[in-house]
């Protein structure tokens, strides 16, 4: 079940918009604090900037949406690319928008355009992807599966293995949508003759980068 969208990784974007440069800057964040350091360190590295235009979103449900225009003309800017992030359903994420006055106004509109644009040109190049909850366990089974098992999961596309653990035995971690659990159980006892001994099971919310 996806919980959320948000980006991959950290993310940036470049385009000159009528003589002005623009820097769009993307990074995830958790926290707060998270998105005020990375927010901190963008102003730092453009301190010459004619203006750095602040935005994060965070929480499953958008609980916290913060923006600033910098000097930019009230609502031009950062408000505009938080109302874009959330009409995408994009969360936990931080953006620097960095803008280098060229010499010519853009306007009201021409600013909302350049501003949003940057924050999408960087978001894209971040990577969007869908935070699922997924069941993970660690299978323990004998060498003589192990090849067949790595070949079911390229083949069946019903779980994933994760980590592999060689020891006496093979210990697997395999990652699965919740509702595939009972198919992989049956599939590894199957391939196993009901030998394959179950060490952990839980679940977690895990990355996957939309196509």
């Amino acid at each position: 079940m996806i919980r959320y969208k948000t980006i991959m990784k950290d993310g940036t974007a470049e385009q000159i918009i009528d003589k002005s440069r623009f820097i769009g800057y993307v990074k995830p964040v958790e926290t707060r604090e998270e998105a005020e350091a990375f927010v901190a360190q963008i102003k730092n590295k453009h301190k010459d900037a004619t203006h750095n235009v602040p935005a994060f979103i965070i929480g499953d449900q958008f609980q916290l949406q913060w923006a600033s225009d910098d000097g930019e003309p009230q609502g031009t800017s950062g408000a505009p690319i938080v109302q874009m992030l959330v009409k995408e359903g994009i969360t936990n994420l931080a953006l620097v928008i960095t803008r280098y006055f060229g010499g010519i106004k853009l306007g009201t509109g021409g600013l909302v355009r350049a501003y949003t644009s940057t924050a999408k040109l960087a978001v894209r190049d971040a990577g969007i992807c869908a935070v699922k909850e997924m069941y993970v366990m660690a299978v323990k089974l004998d060498y003589t599966f192990h090849g067949k098992l790595q070949n079911l999961s390229l083949k069946h596309k019903a779980f994933q293995i994760r980590n592999t653990v060689y020891e006496d035995a093979v210990t697997v971690e395999l990652s699965m949508d919740p509702d595939q659990t009972a198919e992989v159980n049956a599939l590894l006892s199957d391939l196993t003759g009901g030998n394959a001994e179950i060490c952990w099971e839980s679940r977690e919310l895990a990355k996957v980068l939309e196509e």
